[in-house]
C-alpha cells in the first residue's frame, strides 16, 4: 500500500543521473516524487528527518539468488526481499537457477506472483538463456519477456558453447534484452574450489586459474561484437577479465560488467578451511583486487552487485571441497563499499551512488532518478553511523557470510519503495 504523502527533509540528495549533489528535501505523493528542492512543506505529510544522511535513488541489485521455487529452506522471495530492504535495496534481480529453473513463462509468473504477495522490495526475474540452463537449446525467451523477465543468463555456469551464445545473443538483441554471462571455462574450472595460487597450494585445495574466467570473457566479448548484443559480465574477479571489458568499451561495444563487495574487499589469502569463504568466482589475488578497485573508480566497472547466494547451515558445514559456492550479501554491501571506496579516499560519494543506481538501471535499459514524476524508490544511508553486522540477526534465512561480527562505519538507514518506508534502522 502506497504512502499518501511523505516528506524527506534535511538530507543531502545525491542523484548521479542528474549530476545533483546537495541539500534538498524530497516530497512524495501517491508513490511518485512530486518535488525535489530546498525547504519543502506539505500539510498532513509523514515526515522523515534525514539530517546528516544521504538521500539517493533506490538502489538496484543486479545479481542475487532468492532460491524460490525449490530451495525454500535457504531463502524465500519474502525473506530475501526483507534482507534486501535492510541492505538499502529497493529492487533486486533474481537469477534463474531455481528448482525448477526459470526457463519458461510459468515459472516467471510464479516468481512475480510470490513477490507481489510477500516481497517488500521490487523483484525483477532474470530468465534462463537455455532450457533448464543445460546449454542444449534456447529457452522460451520471448514468452518470458512478455511475462516479465529483465535479462537472460545461465548463471551458475556459462552459456555452454560459442554457437549457443551467438544464438542467445541474436535472439536477446531482437528482444532488447541484455545477456548476463557467468564467464567461466569449464575445462579449466573443473573440480576447483578456490583461486589457484600459493594459498591454494598451502591449503591443499584444488585451484581455479584466473584464466578460467578471462578466457571466457574474451569469448563472450567477441561474440557480442559479432552480434551487437548487450553483454553484461557478472561477478568479475580477474584483472585480465577487466582488460577484456576495457578493450570492448574502447571500441564502443555494448559491454558492461559488475563486481561484488566480497571481491573488492577480500582476497585468496583470507581463505581458510571455513566454507563461508567459498564462493564462485573464488576470492582472487591482491593484484586482482587492486585492479577491480581501480576499475570501480575509473568507470571500467559499471555496477556493484551482491551475488547474494544463501545456503542452509547444514549444506555449508561440511568439508570445504564439498560445500556449495556462495555467500549472503545484501545487508553488508553498502558498509563494505563505503569502507573500500569512500573512507579510503578512492572514490567520491556520487560515483558510489551511481554504481548502485543509474548504472545498473542503464544495464537494464531503464533509468533511476530522484526527479519529479519518477517512481518514489529511495535509499537513505549514512556514511558515518557505526554498526556491527551480526549474521544471527539477518533477515535472510541463511547465515553463510564471512562478515559476521564485522564493524562498519556507515550503512543503510531506510528503504522506501513506491513511497512507503519498508525498512528503517532502529539503532
Amino acid at each position: 500500500m502506497e504512502s499518501q504523502v511523505l516528506l524527506i527533509h534535511g538530507g543531502r540528495v545525491v542523484d548521479p543521473s542528474r549530476g545533483f549533489d546537495g541539500p534538498a528535501d524530497v516530497l512524495i505523493e501517491g508513490g511518485r516524487i512530486v518535488r525535489v528542492g530546498p525547504h519543502l512543506t506539505a500539510s498532513m505529510a509523514e515526515r522523515f528527518d534525514a539530517t546528516g544522511l544521504i538521500v539517493a535513488p533506490g538502489f538496484i541489485d543486479l545479481h542475487c539468488h532468492l532460491r524460490e521455487p525449490g530451495n525454500e529452506p535457504a531463502e524465500t522471495i519474502e525473506s530475501g526481499a526483507q534482507a534486501a530492504a535492510r541492505g538499502g535495496f529497493t529492487a533486486v534481480c533474481c537469477m534463474p537457477n531455481t528448482q525448477p529453473v526459470n526457463d519458461n513463462a510459468s515459472v516467471t509468473r510464479f516468481i512475480l506472483d510470490r513477490a507481489a504477495a510477500g516481497a517488500i522490495v521490487r523483484v525483477w526475474p532474470i530468465g534462463a538463456a537455455s532450457k533448464g540452463s543445460k546449454g542444449e537449446g534456447l529457452s522460451e525467451i520471448a514468452a518470458m519477456k512478455d511475462a516479465g523477465i529483465v535479462a537472460v543468463t545461465d548463471d551458475g555456469k556459462p552459456i555452454a558453447s560459442a554457437k549457443l551464445l551467438r544464438n542467445v545473443m541474436e535472439y536477446a538483441r531482437s528482444l532488447d534484452l541484455p545477456v548476463i554471462e557467468h564467464s567461466e571455462d569449464a575445462s579449466l574450472f573443473a573440480g576447483g574450489v578456490m583461486r589457484e595460487g600459493p594459498t591454494s597450494v598451502r591449503l591443499g585445495l584444488r585451484g581455479i586459474p584466473a584464466a578460467a574466467e578471462s578466457i571466457c570473457v574474451a569469448r563472450d566479448v567477441q561474440i557480442a561484437a559479432m552480434t551487437g548484443a548487450r553483454l553484461h559480465v557478472a561477478h568479475m574477479s580477474a584483472r585480465e577479465s577487466l582488460e577484456q571489458v576495457r578493450w570492448a568499451k574502447q571500441r564502443g561495444l555494448p559491454v558492461t560488467c559488475e563486481v561484488t563487495p566480497h571481491h573488492f574487499t577480500l582476497i585468496d589469502e583470507d581463505v581458510t578451511y571455513d566454507s563461508r569463504f567459498k564462493m564462485n568466482p573464488p576470492l582472487a589475488s591482491r593484484q586482482d583486487r587492486e585492479a577491480l578497485l581501480e576499475g570501480l573508480v575509473d568507470g571500467s566497472v559499471d555496477v556493484i552487485a551482491t551475488d547474494h547466494a544463501p545456503h542452509t547451515q547444514a549444506s555449508k558445514e561440511v568439508e570445504f571441497d564439498r560445500a556449495p559456492f556462495g555467500i549472503t550479501g545484501f545487508e553488508t554491501a553498502i558498509g563494505l563499499t563505503l569502507e573500500a571506496l569512500l573512507h579510503s579516499g578512492r572514490a567520491k560519494l556520487s560515483r558510489i551512488v551511481e554504481l548502485f543506481t543509474s548504472a545498473p538501471a542503464r544495464v537494464l535499459g531503464t533509468q533511476r532518478a530522484l526527479a519529479e514524476g519518477e517512481t518514489a524508490d529511495v535509499t537513505i544511508f549514512s556514511t558515518d553511523h557505526p554498526w556491527t553486522f551480526h549474521a544471527a540477526e539477518s533477515a535472510s534465512k541463511s547465515r553463510n557470510t564471512p562478515f559476521d561480527g564485522r564493524k562498519f562505519r556507515g550503512g543503510p538507514m531506510a528503504t522506501i519503495v513506491a513511497g512507503k518506508i519498508v525498512w528503517r534502522r532502529k539503532s
